[in-house]
């Protein structure tokens, strides 16, 4: 199985950073066939600035040759998994702009006549959240109607035609009581298994 692992925090010197460690340890330990790659979002410093205008149309921007290596990324993968700070209830503004240009129509969907829905040309390519937040793990369920799961699965997974979805969204990573260790351990277990 192939996975490609986008990475959005700015250190690798972080707790997210150990969670993609661990996400590694698990699939060495998988005896896996497939290829792993990672991509550092800041690593790269990849440009998440949507910019389109007369020369540059937002429908054309599955043709854009500077997203080339990164589409080919995602069209290598079986499975994606992403590791990410959630930041004021969401995902981190170079995600998000990953998101905006590389999710791109007549690249992971395409709009169908008369329909409302597009179809999803993601298919048969799993998604893998893996998010930490300083609040409590209850917060974005409790006064954000879980505005970042549904964020995720409905409104990019979903329509691009990803079903299979699966999150870690671990809270209160701050603070003493953590558990960091044990939530590490989950993360690597899940990886060594699949």
């Amino acid at each position: 199985m192939n996975t490609l692992i986008v990475y959005a925090h700015p250190s690798r010197e972080s707790l997210n950073g150990a969670f993609l460690e661990a996400v590694l340890q698990g699939i060495r330990q998988s005896g896996g066939n497939g290829e792993t790659e990672v991509l550092d979002l800041y690593a790269e410093e990849f440009n998440p600035v949507l910019v389109y205008g007369k020369e540059r149309r937002r429908r054309d921007m599955h043709l854009d040759p500077e997203l080339e290596e990164y589409r080919e990324q995602i069209t290598r993968a079986d499975r994606i998994v992403f590791i990410y700070p959630i930041f004021w209830g969401r995902p981190p503004a170079m995600l998000l702009g990953y998101i905006d240009r590389m999710f791109a129509s007549n690249f992971a969907f395409r709009n169908r006549p008369n329909r409302v829905y597009p179809e999803g040309l993601l298919k048969g390519k799993s998604a893998i959240c893996i998010s930490t937040m300083k609040g409590p793990a209850h917060y974005p369920l409790l006064l954000l109607n879980n505005a970042h799961k549904v964020l995720m699965k409905r409104g990019l997974f979903h329509y691009v035609g990803i079903r299979k979805v699966k999150f870690f969204e671990f809270g209160s990573m701050e603070g003493a009581k953590g558990s960091q260790a044990k939530k590490l351990a989950t993360v690597e277990r899940y990886f060594a298994k699949s």
